[in-house]
């Protein structure tokens, strides 16, 4: 891992992820979790003061960046609830079967290399009648914005951690193996056309 890889990427992840926007987003999913949950891409532990303590029991957060962790600090202290991170990439999930309630997911799959894979292990670990429950950017609707995602995309990869601007999400989550039940998508305000449009919502096994 080079100096910008672990010293200057996981801060400027930190700042990005936390603008106000982003946060208000966060707010509107994270605390629908319940009982044990997963939260792929844990990073910073942004989405950590999000959670209703009164109805998550333990947090499960995975991310391949340890650097990231360590950037968490004062957010993984002095919870109700208990928090484990595990060091590795969304695509290798080290849980048992049907072993939490929810997953969490926050503008991660835009970065994960095998978004299909990982979905199909979510999927795996979430117990019977559990949920994904998410907030991602990707893929506008309108074709001039979808066109300079297009150009734009090789280049953003690069310097913002292997993100993508341009991922069909309901495509992702149905090739996953799940079924949208709840979907919402806007662009942001606030932020680019090419990297403001979401969707977040939940979704259950297919």
């Amino acid at each position: 891992m080079g100096f910008y890889d672990k010293y200057v990427l996981p801060r400027f992840i930190n700042c990005a992820c936390g603008t106000k926007p982003i946060m208000k987003q966060r707010e509107k999913v994270v605390p629908l979790a319940r009982g044990t949950v997963l939260e792929i891409g844990i990073g910073t532990g942004l989405n950590l003061p999000l959670y209703d303590a009164s109805t998550v029991d333990r947090v499960i957060g995975l991310d391949p960046s340890e650097a990231s962790w360590e950037l968490a600090g004062a957010r993984a202290a002095h919870l109700d609830f208990d928090v484990e991170f595990i060091g590795l990439p969304g695509e290798q999930i080290p849980l048992e079967d049907a072993s939490v309630d929810t997953v969490l997911v926050t503008f991660a799959l835009c970065t994960i290399p095998d978004p299909v894979t990982a979905l199909k292990g979510m999927a795996r670990v979430l117990r019977p009648g559990g949920r994904l429950v998410f907030c991602e950017h990707g893929k506008a609707p309108d074709s001039s914005v979808c066109k300079w995602q297009d150009r734009i995309n090789p280049y953003w990869r690069r310097f913002a951690g292997g993100c993508n601007l341009n991922r069909d999400i309901p495509g992702l989550l149905e090739e996953g193996g799940f079924a949208v039940s709840e979907l919402q998508n806007a662009y942001l305000p606030g932020t680019p056309r090419i990297a403001g449009y979401n969707y977040w919502g939940s979704a259950a096994h297919a």
